[in-house]
């Protein structure tokens, strides 16, 4: 997590099309790690 906060903060400091490549990484990266997160039910 720490990782992707300096990497929206590295993209703020560049030019508009770099921010948009490094926002659709971000969005990537963040799908995959929902992917991971389990998902928990009650039984009963």
């Amino acid at each position: 997590m720490h990782g992707v906060k300096l990497l929206e903060q590295r993209a703020t400091a560049q030019g508009f099309d770099r921010q948009a490549e490094d926002r659709v990484r971000i969005s990537d990266m963040n799908g995959w790690t929902a992917l991971g997160i389990p998902v928990t039910k009650a039984i009963g």
